[in-house]
């Protein structure tokens, strides 16, 4: 396993690329989803070796249920299967989305609360239905807050960390809505592979070039 002298605290990963993917191997554009299960499980295992203390994994977003209808049934079911197969590892899970939606898998509603899975040897979210104003207006909703006082503890997302590298395959050099307020000071790495073509390198290079950013957080 490679060392490095600094490791981000707080990886967030967009997995991007599926549908390109698919196109290009003669599959129908819904095929690509399943195909990003096993690289996740690759990455995360990984992550653990190094020490890398918790993962956000872009699931879908509401804007995403707006394709096709069987590409929409085709990544809700690569979200549960990927969330089923990690209760078997050692994880703390949360699912963080829009849960009073029917497009949010019933099957997920147990984890939009943390659950320590094993060992708990690492924070692991999965953001499912989820779309970043939906997030933010939790805080404005919250009869609690007084102004803006508080509202980033009551934000949907409040019990994830700020994000130290965010990590995008697929070539697009966009945010696409992934948390706002946690990438606020997060560094951003792209990779022009598809997801499924995930290799290790593929985050070995990311921390070698993380090695090299300076990290002031606006100071």
């Amino acid at each position: 396993m490679k060392q490095f002298k600094r490791l981000p605290r707080h990886i967030g990963i967009i997995p991007d690329g599926n549908r390109r993917w698919a196109l290009g191997n003669g599959l129908n554009k819904e095929d690509g989803y399943e195909h990003g299960i096993s690289p996740g499980f690759e990455l995360y295992r990984e992550c653990i070796e190094l020490g890398i203390k918790e993962m956000t994994f872009y699931g879908f977003t509401q804007d995403n249920t707006k394709r096709p209808a069987v590409q929409t049934k085709a990544f809700q079911k690569a979200c549960v299967d990927s969330v089923m197969q990690l209760t078997g590892q050692d994880a703390n899970l949360l699912v963080v989305g829009n849960s009073g939606s029917p497009l949010f898998p019933k099957e997920l509603l147990p984890f939009t609360k943390r659950v320590t899975l094993g060992k708990g040897l690492m924070n692991v979210n999965f953001l499912v239905n989820y779309g970043w104003d939906w997030d933010l207006r939790q805080s404005i909703k919250n009869p609690q807050n007084d102004q803006n006082d508080n509202f980033t503890t009551s934000i949907a997302s409040s019990d994830i960390s700020r994000i130290d590298l965010i990590i995008r395959w697929g070539g697009r050099r966009r945010l696409s809505g992934f948390l706002p307020i946690q990438s606020i000071y997060a560094d951003f790495y792209i990779i022009d592979d598809m997801w499924p073509e995930f290799k290790i390198q593929h985050l070995y290079d990311a921390l070698e070039w993380y090695q090299t950013q300076d990290v002031t957080l606006g100071g």
